[in-house]
């Protein structure tokens, strides 16, 4: 502040006599009355309001921001004067202009005699003496043209084509009676999904179903409003006692999505809690980036799963500040897995609060579906005993209605006081209606169905270990993980957008391409995603038709990218394999694997042993059903 004022003295009456500290004073010290708005005005931006040359750019920084850079001022809550002079007249929801008031009596206390800014004359004052008034407020100057909308959105995709990243859009129709199959445009276009988050085929569930229908014919198909004003009702309150008991948290409350959830929660807290710091695993999902934005808090951005750099960060900050460290448990992406034990120890260390967003892991995970942090206590979670479990050791906990429970909202859950102060508070909550009734009730019997039934993780898990070992023997450079993804490294966004429509067109399948933004450029893949619902004659279209796609447009195998030093986990020398999360034990696997391993020994059996698991499981479905 000392180097601005030295700068503006030879410039300013008003600095010439100004000083740090006087300055200092003036922007802290804020007029009696708040603004209608909320906040306050200090008395610096009052005078500099009165200056005829920052009265101006400040009045031109207001209409280019909404007004959004004066504290306490809103820009709808503001009359203006338009071109022609006239005053428009507040709105619903606004508040009428008031004037900046002078500043009565002695500046700084009265140790210092400096002279104010001559204040910008009033209409009245302008029509009394228009020379006075020519003199004082300096003329507004246009240069004769319009902005070119049209041209800036153009140029914008224009941006978008020429880097290869403009995202086209395909017209999937998911088949509730067929899945994992959908048709396109037409019914006659069969195509078969292998990219959906429907991770276990919920949104054909019979129980959901049956769930939503009865909800809709009962209570009709909307909520009527906000969770304030006739949008909270008995399905609300169900499904969010479900979710705590789920999590095993006090409360947990309900959004329209997992965006809205991370957004609203990051941002109110993040705003809230004086001198707040946010810290954010560097692969974090747009929503959680978005909502630390919206905080207008600290952030600090940490190695993705580097828990040695947090805590070189953590050990950087004051005890005393509040912290938030934001991270996932299943990274979608790349399908890593987040350390949530490691960074609870830290949190608990240095004073931080944990939020982690499970939002790719509930319904996958742990013996109820709650996720990754029940996962990793899987024992102590299958007794029902919950308590001094890394689960509940979590702060925060997000998740989302739209994926692995196949239907649509979010969520966040944590203790009651928590998610009383974000319902009171966040106005991504406050504002925006509720969820339908029939949603509400069919994510509720989603939930409790997996809850209480394993057959879709244990039938998911075997596809997905059954794809990635196709692949891995075709040399296709899948990313390692030990989740339910499988990323396919292509890394040029063009090649990326070609396979899928090559997929699409020419083997009727579905695949979509990432691109940047939600890779980095040069990251570029494909995401497959298999469901219970992908069984070996799937499988095997799939394989084949990667591996035809791979030759025809001459894309980088594991052994390539491999001869290069290889890539973000791919072809990477002596790179540790990545073992699935579930263990055979947790998916009541094993004895059936010893069993199949010793018949394998003795006899000329063909077949892998996840595919002779995968028989003995379909088997056992079929002899099921029979029965019912």
């Amino acid at each position: 502040m000392d180097s601005v004022l030295r700068q503006s003295k030879a410039m300013c009456p008003f600095m010439k006599k100004a000083t740090a500290a006087g300055l200092r004073a003036m922007t802290t010290a804020a007029r009696p009355a708040a603004s209608p708005c909320g906040g306050t005005i200090s008395k610096l931006q009052t005078l500099a309001r009165r200056c005829p040359v920052m009265g101006k750019a400040m009045a031109v920084q207001s209409a280019r921001i909404g007004h959004a850079g004066i504290p306490g001022v809103a820009g709808r809550a503001m009359s203006t004067v338009s071109a022609h002079g006239k005053t428009s007249k507040a709105k619903i929801h606004t508040s009428g202009a008031q004037e900046a008031q002078a500043v009565e009596g002695a500046i700084f206390n009265g140790r210092e005699k400096v002279p104010l800014p001559p204040r910008i004359p009033t209409k009245a004052q302008a029509a009394a003496n228009p020379l006075t008034a020519a003199r004082t407020a300096a003329p507004v100057t246009h240069n004769g043209t319009k902005f070119d909308y049209e041209g800036f959105y153009n140029a914008e995709l224009e941006k978008k084509h020429k880097d290869k990243s403009y995202r086209y859009f395909n017209n999937i129709n998911r088949l509730a009676k067929e899945f994992p199959r959908a048709h396109m445009s037409t019914r006659e276009e069969k195509v078969t999904v292998w990219c959906a988050n429907d991770y276990l085929g919920m949104g054909r569930n019979p129980h959901v179903l049956k769930a939503m229908h009865e909800t809709l014919d009962e209570y009709g198909a909307g909520a009527g409003g906000t969770r304030n004003i006739s949008g909270h009702n008995r399905h609300a309150v169900e499904l969010e006692a479900t979710i705590a008991k789920l999590h095993a948290q006090e409360a947990a409350l309900v959004f329209s999505s997992c965006y809205v959830a991370n957004d609203a929660t990051l941002a109110t807290l993040g705003s809230k809690m004086p001198d707040c710091v946010i810290l954010s695993d560097s692969l974090n999902h747009a929503s959680m980036i978005q909502g630390i934005r919206h905080s207008g808090t600290k952030k600090v951005i940490f190695k993705h799963n580097d828990v040695k750099d947090l805590e070189e960060k953590l050990a950087a900050l004051p005890l005393h500040v509040p912290k938030i460290i934001a991270f996932e448990s299943v990274y979608s992406m790349c399908g890593s897995i987040g350390p949530i034990e490691e960074i609870c120890d830290l949190a608990e260390k240095y004073g931080a609060i944990t939020f982690l967003d499970e939002v790719h892991a509930v319904g996958m995970y742990g013996p109820h579906g709650a996720g990754v942090a029940e996962h990793l206590d899987f024992e102590a979670h299958a007794q029902g005993k919950p308590r001094g479990t890394i689960m509940e050791r979590i702060d925060i906990i997000t998740g989302t209605l739209g994926k692995a429970y196949g239907c649509v909202g979010g969520y966040i859950a944590g203790s009651a006081k928590l998610v009383d102060t974000v319902r009171s508070l966040a106005p991504g909550f406050i504002f925006t209606t509720s969820l339908p009734p029939a949603v509400m009730a069919g994510a509720r019997a989603a939930i409790e169905y997996q809850m209480n039934y394993n057959g879709d993780r244990r039938l998911q898990q075997l596809h997905t270990r059954a794809v990635k070992e196709a692949l891995g023997e075709r040399d296709i450079p899948v990313i390692p993980n030990p989740s339910h993804i499988i990323p396919i490294l292509v890394g040029n966004a063009e090649l990326a957008k070609q396979a899928s429509d090559k997929l699409l067109h020419d083997h009727q399948i579905y695949v979509q391409s990432i691109n940047y933004p939600t890779v980095p450029v040069g990251q570029e893949r494909l995401r497959i995603t298999p469901t219970p619902g992908h069984t070996k004659e799937y499988r095997d279209h799939l394989v084949g038709a990667i591996q035809t796609i791979w030759q025809e447009l001459g894309i980088k195998r594991t052994s390539e990218w491999a001869a290069e030093g290889g890539f973000i986990g791919v072809g990477e020398a002596n790179a540790a394999p990545e073992e699935p999360l579930w263990t055979d034990e947790q998916l009541g696997i094993a004895e059936a694997a010893r069993t199949i391993e010793q018949e394998a020994a003795a006899t000329t059996t063909r077949g892998g042993l996840t595919e002779r698991l995968l028989e003995r499981e379909m088997e056992g479905l079929q002899t099921a059903s029979a029965a019912a």
